[in-house]
């Protein structure tokens, strides 16, 4: 009999210190909602086990706190739901713990506490190292400050990942190469570089209604994707996945492979998503939390769940669920994972240099992931 594959636990902390204008999750502004905030960790953990009770015995190979901004959160209440979590299901040797985390000077000093939590891997959202850029993004510390949590933080946490935004107004070549040299020397082992994406809804999607906010000429976003695979490549980090590098496969954010993998997760806190075992072989449960605090919170009261609205994927919804982010990391996905596609043949596009086959897998190659919305597109077609 086949193991169980593995199994990572989501965590949503909505709260946070400001609310950037190109963020569009569910987030609410942080005003010192202590009492909200406890009876929020009672509702996700009377949440996790409810999942646990779905999911039956799994390995657990990750928790990840995301947000919001977790590194807000009591040290007490992280280690309070890691404890609950490790209960409910069986944690690896080497469980990966992952907290997302501001580089405000308030929540460095938080940083050693959240580690005594159990917290192993921080995920510092730096986004830039230059005050301009950090004004524009709406952020809420400046360089210097960037700088000294990461040197906080590579000494508080075995692990340390960074976050940049590039194509940004006004950013060239040159500035962004700078940007990633900086960032290489504060001590992560893994780096997460993704694109300005402007969400419908948020202040930088009005800005652009308004023509007062001109996103980056497409060629030069193009070019700087370009320069972010080469230098961080020289500088001793793998492109793993599209927008994720890191120094060696065990740097690699395994959290995040779950989802790529198509392996099961928990997902609970408002606005989460999972993703559970399905009745049908290759289904999938697609789980919604409700989006409010107080709905949540309400929920798991007077239902025990915090999920409102269930998917079930069919074998097709989940061989292309499967396609779309496993060709995002450089592993590729499983053919078998693919049989019901009827007539998928990536051949023609192996062709064309998009795509490799290797044995039992299809990826996509290094000019294929330039352009994977629409090699996606086409394969699926």
């Amino acid at each position: 009999m086949n193991a169980a594959p593995p199994l990572g636990v989501y965590i949503h902390w909505p709260y946070c210190a400001r609310i950037c204008p190109y963020c569009d999750f569910t987030v609410v502004r942080d005003r010192g909602q202590v009492e909200e905030q406890r009876a929020l960790v009672e509702a996700i953990g009377h949440d996790l086990a409810t999942h646990a009770a779905l999911t039956g015995p799994r390995r657990l190979t990750s928790i990840f706190f995301g947000g919001g901004t977790p590194s807000l959160m009591a040290p007490t209440f992280v280690a309070d739901l890691i404890r609950r979590a490790c209960a409910l299901w069986r944690p690896e040797p080497d469980l990966e713990i992952s907290l997302e985390a501001n580089p405000t000077d308030a929540e460095a000093e938080r940083f050693t506490a959240l580690s005594d939590a159990g917290v192993n891997r921080l995920s510092l959202g730096v986004q830039a190292l230059d005050d301009a850029s950090l004004t524009f993004l709406g952020r809420n510390h400046d360089a210097a400050a960037a700088r000294r949590a990461a040197d906080i933080a590579a000494s508080a946490f075995p692990r340390l990942s960074l976050d940049l935004i590039y194509a940004l107004p006004g950013q060239d070549v040159s500035g962004w190469t700078q940007t990633l040299h900086e960032a290489s020397n504060l001590g992560a082992e893994h780096i997460s570089p993704y694109q300005l994406t402007i969400e419908a809804g948020t202040p930088f999607d009005r800005a652009v209604r308004r023509g007062r906010l001109r996103p980056a000429d497409p060629d030069l976003a193009a070019d700087l994707y370009e320069t972010t695979q080469e230098v961080l490549e020289g500088l001793g980090f793998t492109a793993y996945e599209v927008s994720n590098h890191a120094k060696g496969k065990g740097a690699r954010a395994r959290h995040n492979l779950i989802y790529w993998r198509g392996h099961d997760y928990v997902g609970v806190g408002p606005g989460a998503h999972g993703r559970l075992p399905g009745d049908g072989a290759g289904e999938r449960l697609a789980v919604e939390a409700d989006d409010t605090i107080t709905g949540y919170i309400r929920r798991v009261k007077e239902t025990g769940r915090g999920w409102s609205a269930v998917e079930t994927l069919s074998p097709v919804q989940a061989a292309e669920e499967r396609l779309l982010m496993g060709l995002r990391i450089a592993d590729g996905v499983p053919l078998a994972d693919l049989k019901a596609l009827v007539g998928f043949d990536p051949r023609p596009f192996v062709e064309e240099g998009l795509v490799r086959l290797d044995g039992e897998r299809v990826s996509a190659t290094a000019k294929g992931r330039r352009v994977l919305d629409r090699l996606t597109l086409e394969l699926l077609s």
